[in-house]
């Protein structure tokens, strides 16, 4: 069964509601049928793209899960009141949430198995440093990062859920990995999971995030174990995000 081919504007923290409004109108009204569309957009306005996406193809997705489920957590949001607000995917583990709020490999699997048992679609986000890579240790951390999710859910918690392979060296800087570093990392993570489940492991969707552009989405995509992107900067932009999700019509 041939894998669906995903793109996931994640917006970050940007945007006002006009924008937000002006945006998901002009994303809904030409994104292509060769991809499913995903935008991940800031809590105050999840509803709003709700309803603008609404009787639509393209989904809604958020940024970020609590680990907990409900209580005395202020300032946290549920996969239950995400759920509410019609979200269907959530990131979990992404490099920001790592590197500047200090997310370990454990709390992120905890936000796995809390956004699996809400009914989400978990997008689990891995990748390395520009020292761990300049120190060869690309594979050591991105499967580090694997394991600790299955460790917690099993490796059949994959089989429905996305992975987005995103070294942090790449993410906001201008710098992209090649498309033959990414496709190797790609490669190097479906072996992971086929040592474990190899049905799995093909079915896995995989994809790449880390200064994807227009100009650079196709030769990215072109990679046969890379299934579309995550993209920051450029899903900001409705001509350049929508031209990225028509770069998946090439392979």
């Amino acid at each position: 069964m041939a894998r669906q081919y995903i793109v996931a504007g994640n917006w970050k923290m940007n945007g006002r509601l006009d924008m937000a409004q002006q945006l998901t109108a002009s994303i809904v009204a030409a994104a292509p049928d060769s991809a499913k569309v995903i935008l991940c957009v800031p809590y105050p306005y999840l509803t709003t793209v709700r309803d603008l996406c609404a009787k639509t193809s393209v989904a809604l997705g958020a940024q970020n899960i609590s680990e907990q489920k409900d209580g005395a957590f202020t300032g946290e949001v549920s996969g239950e009141m995400l759920r509410d607000c019609g979200v269907e995917y959530v990131l979990v583990g992404h490099s920001e949430r790592r590197n500047v709020y200090g997310e370990s490999d454990e709390l992120v699997a905890e936000k796995f198995a809390r956004a699996t048992d809400a009914g989400l679609t978990p997008i689990l986000c891995l990748g390395e440093t520009l020292e761990e890579r300049e120190s060869d240790k690309t594979d050591l951390v991105v499967s580090r990062q694997l394991q600790a999710v299955v460790s917690r859910v099993g490796v059949g918690a994959l089989a429905t859920a996305v992975i987005a392979y995103e070294p942090v060296w790449a993410i906001g800087t201008g710098l992209t990995a090649s498309p033959e570093q990414a496709q190797a990392v790609h490669a190097f993570i479906r072996a992971q999971l086929a040592q474990i489940d190899a049905s799995i492991a093909e079915q896995a969707t995989i994809l790449y995030g880390g200064s994807v552009k227009a100009d650079n989405a196709a030769a990215l995509f072109a990679g046969p174990d890379i299934d579309g992107g995550l993209i920051g900067g450029a899903s900001l932009d409705a001509d350049s995000f929508l031209a990225i999700c028509q770069a998946t019509t090439k392979k």
